[in-house]
């Protein structure tokens, strides 16, 4: 399993709006197309109107790399690079707890 985050923190409201239709129809296009993608979720940030979070798993590291290989992803990151104005990719790894933190 690989997993990660990304933040983006939009321009204004009418950039919120579109990215919020853009990402809709990548959500839908990267269920549909792409199997090895376990989870793809995007949040909206309590207090923050204009920040979303994507939260992305994938089956393994090669997955998450054919992803950022695909037509409908390339089309997204084309399409928001005028809304956003700040991403933050985070890599998940898993962590385990000790017996005494559990």
């Amino acid at each position: 399993m690989f997993a990660l985050t990304v933040r983006f923190d939009l321009a204004d409201e009418t950039a919120a709006t579109a990215f919020d239709a853009l990402a809709a129809q990548t959500a839908a296009d990267v269920r549909e197309l792409e199997p090895d993608v376990q989870t793809y979720a995007i949040h909206s940030v309590e207090g923050e109107p204009l920040a979303r979070i994507f939260f992305e798993v994938y089956r393994d590291r090669a997955a998450f790399e054919t992803h950022g290989t695909q037509p409908h992803i390339q089309h997204f990151f084309a399409r928001s690079a005028d809304l956003v104005v700040r991403t933050r990719l985070e890599l998940l790894h898993p962590h385990e707890l000790s017996d005494q933190h559990r």
